[in-house]
């Protein structure tokens, strides 16, 4: 890290490097839940079977949930006594505690209900004249799906893979019992700035915070952008 910017805003290197892992965490966990999170939300919106009510609550069990109740039964369950960690133990090596991967895990499950919803309500906005239209064609439910209806949701797509994205960068509780503060492999934005209050390096700290804070309104502002763009559309 320059050193002139380490000056400049008054910040170590061990915080910047926090600053990096959390926007690395992030880009991970936003591109996963793009991946597995557009197929769900379009299941849930058109699947009828007794199940689905069920697997959307479950889906939106983070938004209610306290960080430390995920975190404590992620934690039991990326254990190596208890499955899926034993599995992952089994085949790494290596616990899924207190390693980065848990925490790309950890951060998918928590901020699963953040990319979702707003997906679920940009597929839902798309006419389904234009979806049974291109169905009319011959066109496959699966390409239907990815060249069509995805395209013509795409702000709203694009603000709930923003909103996941800011919404990872805040993360405390569940990263805080999941990965410890391990510098460079686990202590993420939100831990550095805790330790630093912990040592009463509050200059250090309102300058890492006001970091944070800009970081997270421009995301937000992206969010609201998108979002007005989408009901314009």
């Amino acid at each position: 890290m320059p050193a002139n910017l380490t000056t400049f805003l008054g910040l170590s290197a061990p915080l910047w490097q926090a600053l990096g892992l959390t926007l690395k965490l992030a880009a991970i966990t936003t591109l996963i839940l793009g991946i597995i999170g557009l197929p769900l939300a379009h299941w849930l919106n058109t699947s009828r079977r007794r199940i689905t009510p069920f697997i959307e609550t479950l889906v939106s069990l983070p938004i209610v949930l306290p960080p430390t109740v995920i975190g404590f039964y992620l934690l039991i369950a990326f254990s190596p006594q208890h499955a899926p960690g034993s599995w992952w133990h089994s085949l790494a090596g290596t616990p899924l505690a207190f390693t980065f991967t848990g925490l790309v895990i950890a951060s998918v499950f928590y901020s699963l209900p953040f990319a979702v919803q707003p997906f679920q309500a940009a597929l839902r906005s798309v006419p389904r004249e234009m979806l049974d239209a291109a169905t009319s064609l011959g066109t496959s439910p699966r390409r239907v799906f990815w060249r069509v209806h995805v395209p013509l949701a795409k702000h709203g797509v694009a603000a709930g893979l923003t909103l996941a994205f800011a919404h990872t960068l805040g993360e405390f509780g569940v990263v805080l019992m999941i990965g410890g503060s391990i510098p460079g492999v686990t202590k993420v934005a939100s831990i550095a700035l805790y330790d630093e209050v912990q040592k009463m390096a509050y200059p250090t700290a309102h300058a890492f915070a006001a970091v944070l804070l800009g970081l997270s309104f421009c995301l937000l502002l992206i969010v609201t952008l998108l979002q007005r763009r989408h009901r314009e559309s």
